[in-house]
């Protein structure tokens, strides 16, 4: 056990570790629903749409990373395996037959808010048992959920 987490109370790691996990299914199964949005849009500003979900993207898989190393740091087990995701995620299931720029954009504002909250959530249960710095871990990917939300829903408005 590192340092670090070693005043953390053995409940406070089992909650960390477990609202980790759930938001690492939701922003795993975003990231994908991001990428198969991006491969096949069309329409209107079509190449500023592509290339601000792609970027959208990037920015999710930097805090895919941070919230699986999170769980190793409290000696749990991230779990981001194709079947743990589809077990864990919450995110509604990504239509696939979607072309349209305008489309895509409100199936991924839609699955942007629903995981949006699911980090404040996981921000106020993790304060609340006790770990603050997963809160803080949180609180950053929902503050970049929030501002990649108002990117995408500017191009609906």
């Amino acid at each position: 056990m590192a340092v670090a987490v070693a005043r953390l109370e053995a409940n406070a790691r089992k909650v960390s570790v477990e609202v980790l996990n759930a938001c690492l299914a939701d922003e795993i199964a975003l990231g994908l629903a991001l990428k198969q949005a991006h491969w096949t849009l069309k329409g209107a500003n079509f190449i500023a749409v592509h290339e601000l979900i792609d970027e959208v993207h990037a920015r999710v898989q930097e805090h895919v990373d941070v919230i699986a190393e999170r769980v190793q740091i409290l000696d749990g087990t991230a779990m981001g395996t194709l079947e743990a995701v589809a077990k864990g995620t919450a995110v509604e299931p990504y239509p696939t037959k979607l072309t349209k720029a305008e489309d895509h954009l409100a199936a991924l504002t839609e699955r942007m808010r629903a995981v949006g909250e699911k980090l404040r959530d996981g921000i106020d249960e993790t304060d609340q048992a006790g770990d603050a710095d997963t809160a803080d871990v949180l609180t950053a990917a929902s503050r970049q959920m929030d501002k990649d939300l108002w990117f995408l829903q500017s191009h609906l408005d």
